[in-house]
């Protein structure tokens, strides 16, 4: 698994030269109606196990929660599954919204 910076996910986001991954935010639904970051989608760490046939395991996937423990043992798992491309946004949403987009909401 690749560890990634809220800076260093901006940059692949902004590059259009990269592939897009999925931005597979692993944290509850109301975490998620709280702030994500756009484009992401809300798969909840508990229901990742039932829902792992919605991902492609050779695409790049960034796994995100609050501060990374969650996505963390997620991209674990799913690596463990045969996904191929899978990293971990360290430091989650607090740290995106910390370093990279100001008027995003905490909690």
């Amino acid at each position: 698994m690749n560890m990634l910076t809220a800076p260093e996910l901006a940059a692949w986001l902004a590059d259009d030269a990269r592939a897009r991954p999925l931005l597979l935010d692993v944290r509850e639904p109301w975490e998620f109606q709280t702030c994500h970051i756009e484009g992401a989608v809300s798969i909840p760490m508990n229901t990742i196990p039932a829902r792992m046939a919605e991902l492609e395991e050779d695409a790049p996937i960034v796994c995100i929660c609050h501060h990374g423990m969650r996505s963390m043992q997620v991209a674990a798992y799913l690596e463990r599954n045969g996904f191929t491309q899978v990293n971990n946004l360290t430091g989650g949403v607090h740290a995106w919204a910390q370093q990279v987009d100001k008027s995003m909401p905490t909690y």
